[in-house]
């Protein structure tokens, strides 16, 4: 894949409490494509905060069920990447 392709893998770091949690394991949760693989998210994470990646755990996150007035609907199914740094690595969004 080119650079540019690798640029829009990761759409987002997810802030919760849980990510925030593991963070401090030294984990990095972002919200990616759900196209993507977990060599492709891989390369990404390293090529835009330039770190090494030990690992990378992924899930499908399916989306809610809301109401909106009478009308029923659903949010849109999205993917999680939980994403392991190698030790001395570490990324900080607030400096980002």
């Amino acid at each position: 894949m080119k650079q540019t392709d690798l640029m829009g893998i990761i759409e987002a770091p997810v802030v919760s409490e849980k990510s925030s949690l593991s963070a401090e394991k030294g984990r990095v949760v972002f919200k990616v494509k759900r196209t993507a693989t977990k060599n492709q998210i891989k390369r990404a994470v390293e090529l835009l905060f330039k770190v090494q990646v030990d690992s990378v755990h992924v899930l499908n996150v399916k989306g809610k069920e809301k109401r909106f007035g009478r009308f029923q609907g659903t949010r849109s199914d999205w993917k999680k990447a939980y994403v392991k740094l190698q030790p001395g690595f570490d990324i900080d969004f607030a400096a980002a």
